[in-house]
């Protein structure tokens, strides 16, 4: 009768901890859920309010749910010891001993703090940022305080240790430079090719909002050994450098060929032998 007992009173303990448990991990993925949230709509009212840059809102919104998942994450863990029926105390008392003494060992994820810290209050990146850093090129999804993660141009995540970014090229700051050369053959008047590249610069900063200066030919860069090399430079929006170049060669090639202007490339003569003999 005595073990039938204690058999039912460890089976009801057993229940009424796994349904404790149970209701934790609900309540922890509700309150996550509900803090997301929170998070969201503060710093998206707070971008609409004080009429702050999107990136920046990015960056900010993104470590504090990070910072709220790991506070959030630390609470769960010392609820769920307690429901074991264990004494909170000792084992953070003996965490801070073992930290402590890892501590030592772990001056990497310190640097790692220390710096992703400043690389925040310095605003160095935001997020959509187009930056060269620990020698990787790419657009900044996400700057937490340990890693910063970039998205290289062919799809690549890369997750970057902050101590490892020693040196930040932000090139989102300010109009980027759209620069493409043509080249013309020396047959061809110069003077002509320039007008009629100006001309089609004029017309693509009439029909592209993106294009903020510009573009002008800027004249002879260079000569080749069969080209006259004809620069023109020009500003656009962030990120939109490439797509006006493009547009711009295409229309530039349009024009030369319209006019008659040779653009050079290599020939290949070829000559039979037989009929020189």
């Amino acid at each position: 009768m005595l073990g039938m007992t204690f058999g039912s009173a460890l089976l009801t303990a057993i229940v009424k901890g796994l349904l404790k448990i149970l209701l934790l991990i609900i309540g922890f993925f509700i309150v996550r859920t509900i803090g997301k949230n929170v998070i969201n709509r503060t710093f998206t009212r707070m971008q609409e309010q004080k009429n702050m840059h999107p990136g920046r809102v990015q960056t900010l919104m993104k470590l504090s749910i990070n910072v709220f998942s790991y506070v959030l994450l630390f609470i769960f863990i010392t609820i769920l010891i307690g429901i074991f029926g264990l004494d909170i105390a000792p084992i953070i008392a003996g965490a801070g001993i073992v930290g402590l003494a890892v501590g030592f060992g772990a001056q990497g994820l310190v640097s790692d703090i220390v710096t992703g810290f400043f690389i925040l209050l310095e605003k160095q990146v935001d997020v959509e940022d187009y930056v060269s850093a620990a020698g990787i090129d790419g657009v900044v999804e996400e700057v937490g305080l340990r890693t910063t993660q970039i998205r290289g141009f062919d799809g690549t995540l890369h997750f970057i240790p902050n101590r490892e970014i020693s040196t930040v090229n932000n090139h989102s700051r300010g109009n980027m430079r759209a620069m493409v050369d043509i080249s013309i053959s020396y047959d061809d008047n110069i003077d002509e090719a320039v007008q009629v590249l100006q001309n089609v610069c004029d017309q693509l900063a009439s029909e592209e909002p993106a294009i903020k200066e510009g573009p002008d030919v800027l004249g002879v860069q260079g000569f080749g050994d069969s080209d006259v090399v004809i620069r023109i430079l020009g500003k656009t929006e962030n990120m939109e450098q490439w797509g006006i170049e493009r547009k711009l060669r295409k229309a530039c090639k349009e024009a030369l060929d319209k006019n008659g202007i040779e653009i050079p490339y290599p020939h290949q003569v070829y000559v039979d032998k037989r009929q020189e003999a």
